[in-house]
């Protein structure tokens, strides 16, 4: 299994979203991610993804760390909004200039599409040229415009984070949610990671959670989900093992070949992963 969205930071360096009260206020680093795959069973590797501090160090500490342990890493996935200022041109040369240890995506985050910078936005086009993944996390809509996305750039994939980040079945209503499940169908281009759900649906019933991962690979197909622990922003509700272990519980009536490519072949294709 590859564990599509891992996370490591030091709030010394940044990651201003972190606050002092938090229990998430403390450095996590390649030690803890190695730690924290104890009990998760089948599991070959991590994508890292970037955690909004702030700037380009970020992409080059997580490529740091994936040169350095590649038993512990398969890729990494970096932020786009900290590149938006340099132009399309300077993110062209970057990724050239890093060739195989270059991100295996590049992450665009906010409330909305429209509510994310424009000059992020700019930079997608270069991401379908360079054959690189666009990771979506909206709070709103998320899967509504992947598809949108997608249909702009039929060359570029788009990964949507945390299943789409549906309400939380108890307090909200999911019909926005379910509408945009149909248009991301409908888009070959964009996958679904099922991710993120120990955390966004706390106190809901694992087999009503397991309905919503049920109803986005029926819709998509299993060769276009992927799984995530979003670890350690799940360790407030579980350990990584236990988010893990919530989102495969939509898995079950998939054959073992599906299975298997949900938890490792798709990242390795979408990704362009080496193991």
């Amino acid at each position: 299994m590859i564990d599509c969205h891992a996370h490591l930071w030091d709030p010394a360096e940044g990651f201003g979203w972190i606050r002092p009260d938090s229990p998430h206020h403390r450095a996590f680093g390649e030690g803890d991610l190695e730690r924290s795959g104890t009990g998760v069973e089948e599991l070959s590797g991590a994508v890292l993804v970037e955690a909004s501090r702030g700037d380009t160090g970020e992409t080059r500490a997580l490529r740091d760390v994936r040169l350095r342990r590649p038993d512990l890493v398969a890729g990494y996935v970096a932020n786009l909004h900290v590149h938006a200022e340099e132009g399309p041109d300077r993110l062209r040369c970057l990724l050239k200039e890093w060739g195989d240890s270059r991100p295996n995506g590049m992450r665009l985050g906010g409330t909305s599409l429209p509510d994310t910078p424009e000059a992020a936005r700019a930079l997608v086009p270069v991401l379908a040229e360079e054959g690189q993944v666009l990771e979506l996390n909206l709070h709103q809509g998320a899967l509504a415009a992947a598809a949108e996305l997608a249909d702009r750039s039929p060359g570029l994939t788009v990964v949507v984070d945390h299943l789409g980040n549906p309400p939380n079945l108890r307090t909200g209503d999911a019909g926005e949610w379910y509408r945009g499940v149909e248009r991301a169908a409908t888009a070959p281009n964009v996958l679904v990671k099922i991710s993120g759900l120990l955390t966004q649906q706390q106190g809901v019933a694992p087999e009503h959670v397991a309905r919503l991962v049920r109803h986005v690979v029926d819709a998509l197909g299993p060769d276009r989900c992927l799984v995530g622990s979003d670890w350690p922003i799940c360790l407030t509700r579980g350990s990584r093992a236990d988010s893990l272990a919530l989102s495969l519980g939509g898995l079950d009536a998939l054959t073992p070949d599906e299975r298997e490519r949900v938890l490792h072949t798709n990242a390795v294709r979408a990704y362009r992963l080496s193991c």
